[in-house]
């Protein structure tokens, strides 16, 4: 968490290697990873763990839901089509979108092609889901169909690492929070510490100001 511009993307992009960073570790799997000098075949082995959803949901224009949902897994994993489509059926039923499997992007709300974009990243199983602001491209109409498929991966167990501005979701779902500034850690801990009892002048002064941000759209 943290206000726009503080770098909460560009260090989510850094640990998925969207962006290089200049320096620092990344521990995964039992490995330690030095995040400036890591190679092409380390970043597609670890990329096999992982998915990332886009805030903008970058699905392919020209392709089903269906299609934008089984591509890695024909593409990149080489895994047969009849197979790789029982699976994307599976993980577009389990986002609430299986009827829409044969539309394409262009024929859907915003919320359902961000759904479609979390089915895909769904598909290849991975052990860590990366999120980017996935609701901030969104009318607040159709947040709470996208955060309560989110909400029922959190309690199916799925770890997933949020960029978001959407502080009850934050509270409710996270284990851990990390507050960022200017590029920097202002504050981090177990959620209910940060929330209940935020250590820094900052971190409470932007609490705060969100709680009423949020109780100004409730309005």
């Amino acid at each position: 968490m943290g206000p726009s511009g503080s770098g909460k993307t560009t260090l989510l992009r850094c640990i998925n290697f969207l962006e290089t960073a200049d320096s620092g570790t990344m521990r995964f799997g039992g490995k330690t990873y030095e995040l400036a000098h890591t190679d092409k075949r380390e970043i597609a082995e670890l990329r096999k763990h992982t998915g990332f959803v886009f805030q903008n949901y970058n699905l392919f224009a020209n392709k089903t839901a269906l299609q934008n949902v089984t591509l890695g897994l024909t593409s990149a994993r080489k895994m047969a089509r009849d197979k790789a489509e029982e699976i994307g059926m599976e993980m577009l039923k389990r986002v609430g979108m299986e009827s829409r499997a044969s539309y394409y992007p262009s024929q859907l709300s915003g919320g359902q092609q961000q759904r479609v974009a979390i089915a895909r990243a769904l598909a290849a199983d991975p052990e860590i889901i990366y999120f980017d602001e996935p609701t901030s491209a969104l009318d607040p109409e159709l947040i709470g169909e996208v955060l309560s498929v989110m909400r029922d991966l959190a309690a199916s167990g799925r770890t997933m690492v949020v960029v978001t501005h959407e502080m009850s979701f934050a509270r409710d779902v996270s284990s851990h929070v990390i507050f960022m500034e200017k590029g920097k850690i202002v504050e981090e801990g177990p959620s209910k510490e940060f929330f209940d009892h935020p250590k820094e002048a900052r971190t409470r002064e932007f609490l705060r100001m969100e709680s009423d941000r949020s109780g100004k759209k409730k309005e």
